[in-house]
């Protein structure tokens, strides 16, 4: 894990070591695209993803707009458009609590 979180390449490493040593790191790679091709293809079809305990990955629809060009104060048409978005569940939730006040204790 980098100090900045995880990234694809962390978690693909992970599910290996977790496996035992019984999948290679091309066998989780695979794996993790399959499940991240699924959770992509699911939204891009309108649909929704929930993973009980974790969470769920929905759409938010911004209705059209008029905006304006900060450079030149022109009006700009910004048309309408759907953004993913991340709902976390209650056990989620409850593990970042507990772990943010167990480093908030840990500081003092």
């Amino acid at each position: 894990m980098s100090k900045y979180g995880v990234n694809r390449s962390d978690i693909i490493a992970r599910v290996a070591e977790r496996c035992g040593g019984g999948l290679s790191l091309k066998e989780c790679d695979s794996i993790v695209r399959v499940i991240l091709n699924a959770l992509s293809e699911s939204l891009a079809d309108g649909g929704r993803v929930e993973i009980r305990g974790f969470g769920s990955f929905g759409l938010n629809y911004r209705a059209p707009r008029i905006g304006r060009n900060p450079r030149n104060g022109e009006s700009v048409s910004i048309p309408a458009r759907c953004i993913p978005h991340f709902k976390p569940g209650k056990e989620l939730r409850a593990v970042v609590d507990d772990s943010s006040h167990r480093s908030s204790s840990s500081q003092s």
